[in-house]
């Protein structure tokens, strides 16, 4: 645990210069994956690795995962195959050193706050993944305390509407008992990542939005056992 918060400082800092030497953001991402990797391991945590083949080659996609605690972010670094983006809640974006890396590697503040601010940075994601980004996004918004799945957020499913590329679920496990919330302390385990099917988002207007997301929750529950 004494080793983990000052190397993912060192990492974060770090980070910034890539994405002054590389615009493209290959060479952050890659610096990304090693902080995960490391960071699990020095956390003493092992990842378990479910479905990755069902995970599309190529064209753009949108992830769905829940969100059990600050070691998802590790874990889907390493489990996810290509190259992604984050769209997250602005708060993390204030944070010192960290939140002005995310902003370097153009990922997406989402402010929750104010709608108008919030359809913005959804205009602004959806392009992004129309011209061949993916994204990773909590549908739920923020993390649950007890490993149980919480409400969906529209927004995200709003953004797969407007972009029009597939949803995959993800379901991430052991996260919540590795580093539990509100805590700092870590504690040694396994953390289970499972992908499950790409689900269509054309014709989701309106109730096949919600459709949409039943369905991307009922494939998470699955992951999930639950």
């Amino acid at each position: 645990m004494f080793l983990f918060f000052p190397f993912t400082f060192l990492m974060a800092v770090s980070a910034i210069l890539f994405t002054i030497i590389d615009p493209t953001g290959r060479v952050y991402h890659a610096h990304a994956r090693f902080w995960g990797r490391v960071g699990l391991l020095i956390a003493g945590v092992r990842l378990e690795v479910l479905g990755r083949e069902k995970v599309p080659r190529e064209g753009p996609v949108i992830y769905m995962s829940n969100h059990q605690g600050n070691f998802d972010i590790l874990s889907l670094f390493i489990a996810i195959p290509r190259q992604f983006s984050w769209i997250a809640k602005e708060e993390l974006f204030a944070i010192p050193i960290f939140g002005h890396s995310m902003r370097r590697a153009g990922y997406v503040p989402l402010d929750r706050s104010d709608g108008r601010r919030a359809f913005k940075s959804l205009e602004v994601a959806a392009a992004m993944i129309r011209s061949g980004k993916s994204v990773v996004i909590f549908p739920e918004g923020t993390r649950t305390t007890d490993g149980k799945l919480l409400p969906f957020k529209r927004g995200g499913f709003l953004l797969a509407e407007k972009a029009g590329v597939p949803v995959l679920p993800i379901s991430i496990d052991g996260s919540g008992k590795v580093n539990p919330s509100k805590k700092l302390k870590i504690y040694p385990g396994t953390i289970s990542v499972r992908f499950g099917e790409p689900i269509s988002t054309q014709e989701r207007k309106g109730a096949g939005r919600d459709r949409l997301m039943e369905e991307v929750r009922g494939s998470i529950e699955a992951g999930l056992g639950r």
